[in-house]
């Protein structure tokens, strides 16, 4: 079957998806942005996802919801809120109580805070809570000037006892100092469903295409194909491979089974092509893979295990293992029977043994009786090579700090 342009009229003026504020962050859909709520579990805790992504690179990015006993909703990473997202969010307030709180579970991570302070001004009854250490790049600016609401936003207290919300929630920070500002994560326990809400910190790569990535599947059919000659075509193959390749590239950026061509040969191949829109960036595509790939695929997927995304094993975490270990140890003291991160997969059913085993190549020995265990063997050090030897660059150019020995 071969893929037909779809009639995006009606999608393109469609103002519930909209997002005017896309300039903040330029990612992949733009101004254009669709919702998929999930309900995890039954009148107690929903999954909002939503697609962000570059050169057609997409990945999910998620919000949590979650309700409180008492009444009410506490909303942990708000995604952009179009009329579409909020629409879905009252038809839970209608049910279940007004959103009482907001979490910003990060403190860098632009593609999280743009969408808190919008957001916010959607529920007026809402208490917004931050991280203690927030920045902002290229100038630090106040989060009022971020549009955060100023009397309404306050710092998250040290301990969960202390927060209002603490009597159902349970949660640990992390914060390590780069130099030129902080990574903020704030681990969230829900007490009564035994789920652990993340953000950045462990994902999980399923082997098919997210439900969001799947409403309009054309980045899926881009990365399908092996060359610039091959024919966008939809088939649910296409679909699955065009996945684990974006998957691919989203956490190495370059790995060992991607294989580029000369700009030249790619201009050359691009008169050529079958689709030369601008939708297929006139029939550019610079790549191919080698015959292996899935087994670089698989390696990643590790079984749809709890994985640290290869630019935080790189760049953050190593600059202080100790530090991450000691969190990863308290986090795992909570007895929690899934995980929901906002990237990638989710609800992962995991536990306490496997996120810390997520975290085991901060450790001298890695590879023991537990980890091989728990099935989530390193990453193979080919696939690593350049993002190891981009952190190495950007060291010797000062952007980045060496990075520390293993504990």
């Amino acid at each position: 079957m071969e893929w037909k342009q779809p009639n995006l009229l009606a999608s393109t003026s469609n103002k519930d998806w909209s997002w005017r504020f896309w300039l903040a962050v330029p990612l992949y859909p733009y101004s254009r942005r669709r919702t998929v709520r999930k309900e995890v579990i039954k009148d107690t805790l929903w999954t909002f996802d939503q697609l962000q992504g570059i050169l057609y690179t997409v990945v999910p990015i998620r919000m949590s919801v979650v309700k409180l006993e008492k009444g009410g909703l506490l909303v942990y990473a708000p995604v952009a809120p179009t009329k579409e997202c909020i629409r879905l969010v009252k038809e839970l307030e209608a049910k279940h109580g007004v959103v009482k709180y907001i979490i910003l579970p990060t403190a860098s991570g632009l593609e999280h805070k743009v969408f808190v302070g919008p957001f916010a001004r959607q529920f007026p009854l809402a208490q917004v809570f931050v991280t203690a250490s927030q920045w902002s790049y290229p100038v630090n600016l106040p989060l009022s000037w971020l549009g955060f609401p100023r009397k309404r936003t306050a710092i998250l207290p040290a301990s969960s006892g202390d927060a209002p919300f603490g009597d159902e929630f349970s949660y640990e920070v992390l914060s390590i100092n780069l130099g030129r500002g902080s990574f903020e994560e704030v681990a969230l326990l829900h007490k009564k469903s035994r789920t652990l809400l993340v953000t950045d910190s462990v994902l999980s790569v399923p082997e098919n295409p997210p439900e969001i990535v799947q409403l309009d599947p054309y980045p899926l059919l881009f990365h399908a194909r092996n060359s610039a000659f091959d024919p966008i075509s939809d088939t649910e193959a296409n679909r699955r491979q065009g996945w684990q390749r974006i998957s691919l590239f989203a956490l190495y950026f370059s790995p060992s089974a991607l294989e580029t061509i000369g700009l030249l040969q790619a201009f050359r191949d691009a008169f050529k092509a079958p689709e030369r829109s601008k939708k297929a960036y006139f029939g550019l595509f610079p790549f191919r893979w080698k015959a292996d790939w899935k087994q670089s695929f698989q390696a990643l997927r590790g079984g749809g295990r709890p994985l640290v995304a290869p630019i935080l094993q790189t760049f953050i975490f190593n600059q202080a293992p100790r530090q991450v270990l000691d969190w990863a140890d308290e986090v795992a003291k909570w007895h929690f029977l899934r995980i929901i991160p906002c990237h990638f997969d989710a609800p992962i059913e995991a536990g306490p043994h496997q996120f810390r085993q997520a975290f085991a190549f901060l450790e001298k020995n890695p590879i023991g009786e537990d980890l091989l265990a728990s099935g989530r063997k390193p990453l193979p050090d080919e696939d690593l090579v350049f993002i190891r030897k981009l952190e190495e660059n950007l060291t010797k150019k000062g952007i980045t700090s060496p990075s520390k020995e293993k504990v």
